[in-house]
């Protein structure tokens, strides 16, 4: 069974062009959403997943239509094939029934992970140097784009204590939470540590 997944970002926009497109396709159900690519909570995207049963395939529109990032839309894909549910994207000609579309998110994996580590090396590298040129100011008053980008990959991955990111950072806690957002901060540690953002 093919079941359909349309979204868009703003009640401005529309379905229709998305919901023709599946329809089209061939798929026997189509479920919606009307939110930012970014939020965690989609109730259309929860029931389609829900829906789905072993054989069926999901089908949406485009890639950028499912995932909010490309970790996310690996981590959803994958999930659905460990459960033999298939993906299909119709934009991109993507579809995991066939041997080459599995092999597309082989690679979109491993070149995900592969940006992670770069990032990751980076910033250690560029943290060595400035050491060794013995810049040991205070704290930077906020984070500039590079290490805002760290934070969050860091966050995102669960490895890292918050603890540790401002450690590395040379940032308050307050700092990080003010530049990111304290409900993407929520790690097993963090309330136990608390008290540590205003010392």
């Amino acid at each position: 069974m093919l079941v359909g997944y349309a979204r868009v970002s703003t009640i401005d926009q529309n379905l229709d062009l998305q919901r023709d497109a599946l329809l089209s396709a061939g798929c026997d159900k189509i479920f919606t959403d009307i939110a930012s690519g970014v939020q965690d909570s989609r109730l259309g995207l929860t029931e389609a997943l829900n829906y789905l049963r072993s054989g069926d395939t999901l089908v949406v529109w485009k890639l950028d239509r499912l995932g909010r990032s490309l970790k996310h839309l690996i981590e959803t894909v994958n999930a659905l094939a460990a459960k033999s549910i298939s993906f299909h994207s119709l934009q991109e000609n993507l579809d995991t029934t066939t041997s080459g579309g599995k092999l597309i998110f082989h690679l979109f994996g491993a070149l995900a992970e592969f940006e992670r580590e770069v990032i990751r090396e980076r910033t250690r590298a560029g943290l060595k140097a400035a050491r060794a040129r013995g810049h040991k100011g205070g704290r930077p008053r906020k984070l500039d784009a590079s290490s805002l980008n760290m934070a969050k990959l860091l966050i995102s991955e669960g490895s890292t204590s918050v603890t540790e990111i401002c450690r590395t950072l040379r940032v308050s806690r307050s700092t990080l939470y003010r530049c990111i957002g304290k409900n993407n901060c929520v790690t097993p540690e963090a309330n136990s540590t608390e008290a540590e953002a205003s010392t």
